[in-house]
This record gives structure tokens, C-alpha cells and sequence, in this order.
């Protein structure tokens, strides 16, 4: 263990006699939080363990039970502390270029994002929380920003607010991300995710005229 561990990782007491969780810095904490998520990609699920964390990040067993009494609360903290709208930003002006602009940004993080959750899909049947922190981080905050890229098309008169094909534009894109790995054991990249955009998004959206 580091002299920095030892400063600040180790426990100690209040005047009561009751022990005080240690305090770790936001920095080293996020250092956990790559290392677990890390090993997760690398590994799977099963694999990952404490011991293995902390001696990947150099900090003792007892920093980490400390902070998280078990692994699956470990892992959903990593999970929430990462949570990232992949979608944050686009605006091209048009709901056909936005969603060619979602294409190229899923092809960024399908990989490592297809792979974490891969390495949960077991795991989040059995626990709740890492369950819900799965959805946080990488659910719910692309289909927010989906939505949020339909309405302004809405607003903008480009596609009708009932247009049936609308509520299906999220299915679509992440369904596919996660598909492909399954059905022809490659990710989907860049490339495949603006064909599968132009062939069936934005025709059935009927948006086939080019921007």
C-alpha cells in the first residue's frame, strides 16, 4: 500500500468509540471506479473481486469494504458514477442529420458499452440495484436524449407528433448496438450503424431525402 493509501484510506475513531468510514478524494475514488469497470470489460462480472481491484489500483481490501460492503454495490456505484448522455450536444438543424450524428456517436461506445453489459447481463437478474444502475447509466440517459432529438423534429414540423414510427427510434438504434454482437459476433461500428440509420431509421420515419 502507498503512503497515500495509508494517509488517507486508513479508518479511524470518533470520541464515541464508533469507527469513521475513511475519506478518499474524488480523484482516487474515479480511479476505483475505471479499475472496476475495467476489469468488468476484460473479464466479466464473476471474475471481478475486491482483492483484484485493489491491487490493480495499490490501496488495501479494507479501503474498498469500507466504502462498499459488497461488489455488486461497488459495481453499481461505478455504474452511476459514470453515467454519460453519449447523445449530449447533437443539433445539426434537421432530425435526419441528428440521428446520422447518433449513429456516428453510438459507433463511438458501442464496444466498451456493449461489453459492460455483456459482463452484467447475469448479475443484474439477481440484484435490484445494479439493476437500476445499469438503466441509469446507460439507458435512460440515451433515451431521454433520443427523445429529446424526436421532439425537436416534432417542433420543427418535419415529423408528425403521432407519427407511429417514432416511439420505436430508441429500440432501434440500442437495440442494435446490443444485437449485432449476438447475431454476427461483431460490434456495431461507425460504418454499420450509419447504413442500418439510412436503410430502416429514417425511412420508416419517412426522412429518405438527404439534408
Amino acid at each position: 500500500m502507498t503512503s497515500r493509501d495509508q494517509a488517507a484510506d486508513t479508518a479511524t475513531a470518533d470520541p464515541g468509540g464508533s469507527p469513521r468510514r475513511s475519506k478518499i478524494t474524488p480523484e482516487r475514488e474515479q480511479e476505483f471506479y475505471d479499475a472496476v469497470l475495467d476489469q468488468l470489460r476484460e473479464c466479466g462480472y464473476d471474475a471481478v473481486t475486491m482483492e483484484g481491484v485493489a491491487a490493480s489500483t495499490r490501496c488495501s481490501k479494507s479501503t474498498l469494504y469500507r466504502q462498499w460492503k459488497t461488489k455488486p454495490q461497488f459495481v453499481a456505484a461505478a455504474l452511476r458514477a459514470n453515467r454519460c448522455v453519449r447523445f449530449a450536444g447533437i443539433d445539426t438543424g434537421t432530425l435526419a442529420g441528428d440521428l446520422r450524428e447518433a449513429a456516428r456517436a453510438a459507433g463511438e461506445w458501442s464496444s466498451r458499452d456493449s461489453m459492460l453489459v455483456q459482463a452484467l447481463s447475469h448479475a443484474v437478474l439477481q440484484d435490484e440495484d445494479l439493476r437500476d444502475a445499469l438503466r441509469e447509466a446507460l439507458v435512460e440517459p440515451e433515451t431521454q436524449a433520443l427523445d429529446e432529438l424526436v421532439a425537436r423534429g416534432v417542433a420543427r414540423g418535419e415529423i408528425a407528433a403521432d407519427h407511429p414510427a417514432t416511439r420505436f427510434i430508441t429500440a432501434q438504434l440500442i437495440g442494435v448496438v446490443r444485437a449485432r454482437p449476438v447475431l454476427e459476433g461483431k460490434y456495431a461500428d461507425e460504418e454499420y450503424l450509419a447504413r442500418f440509420v439510412e436503410a430502416c431509421v429514417l425511412p420508416a420515419l419517412g426522412l429518405t431525402d438527404p439534408d
